[in-house]
């Protein structure tokens, strides 16, 4: 892909209703020369980089139509408006076990919700969704039964052999020798709009990071911040996402740092690893 040419998006779904706007690559290598100082006008928007974001927004956008009456049941919805509740120290341990490398058996209390609201979007956000069959082990373990055999098909369509092409990667969502692709979230904070014993809605807000690190790349890393509110039901002894969807910002004002290099950015993803939030 030449820089200029449009980022792929699948074409199933029509992504303006999740209120994305197509974006371009940056006219100029992204890894040559000096770095550049990122500036404030209106053409920072259109780098902004969708993929596992946009994807997962749109499948779950065309999976969910229509069919949120029963979430909405189990979690309370509009019983209260949300409160403000600061990110703090609960002096609850975090959880001792994993499934696929993803923390599981969270408390059944609004502070579990949001633990495991915040992994969830951790690890749906990671690169194991461009691999498929990494891809359904998650959807298993953090769906309810329903909500994971309605998407699947839709995630199969939308992280196509043609669309990981677009995105540097081959059929198995690998990149090419030499090449580090990004693909994370890290959550800034949670808020519990809807709590019950049966459910709950927590909305979480973060910055994505996702692109390609390389000398050769012409998709540079860049970050993104957005809002993902989760409907989660109690099942199984654990929180599972009946439905879930995303809306872009808050953003902050981009400051004036200066962009990192391909080898700093591979560097860094390959030294710092990812966290296991609890509260």
């Amino acid at each position: 892909m030449n820089p200029g040419d449009e980022r792929p998006y699948p074409d199933y779904a029509d992504t303006t209703a999740t209120g994305h706007t197509r974006t371009r690559l940056p006219e100029n290598d992204p890894y040559g020369g000096a770095p550049r100082r990122p500036t404030r006008s209106s053409s920072r928007s259109l780098v902004t980089v969708v993929g596992v974001v946009v994807l997962l927004i749109a499948a779950i956008a065309f999976a969910n139509r229509g069919d949120h009456s029963s979430a909405d049941s189990a979690s309370g919805k509009g019983d209260k408006p949300p409160a403000a509740s600061p990110t703090a120290a609960s002096g609850t341990e975090p959880v001792q076990t994993k499934s696929s490398g993803v923390p599981t058996g969270f408390a059944h209390t609004e502070q579990g919700a949001q633990s495991a609201a915040s992994n969830y979007a951790v690890a749906l956000g990671s690169t194991g969704m461009f691999n498929k069959d990494s891809r359904h082990r998650l959807l298993q373990l953090l769906y309810t039964a329903q909500a994971a055999d309605r998407l699947q098909g839709a995630m199969d369509q939308a992280y196509s052999a043609d669309f990981l092409a677009k995105m540097g990667l081959d059929a198995r969502g690998n990149p090419p020798k030499g090449s580090t692709f990004v693909s994370r979230v890290v959550p800034v904070g949670t808020s519990v709009r809807n709590y019950t014993d049966g459910g709950a809605e927590v909305t979480v807000w973060y910055v994505g990071l996702i692109g390609m690190a390389g000398s050769s790349s012409t998709d540079p890393v860049t970050s993104s911040w957005k809002t993902w509110t989760f409907d989660l039901q109690w099942a199984g002894g654990d929180w599972k996402i009946a439905s879930d969807s995303q809306k872009d910002g808050p953003a902050p004002v981009p400051g004036d740092d200066k962009a990192a290099t391909s080898d700093e950015i591979s560097k860094a993803i390959e030294q710092y690893g990812g966290f296991t939030y609890a509260r």
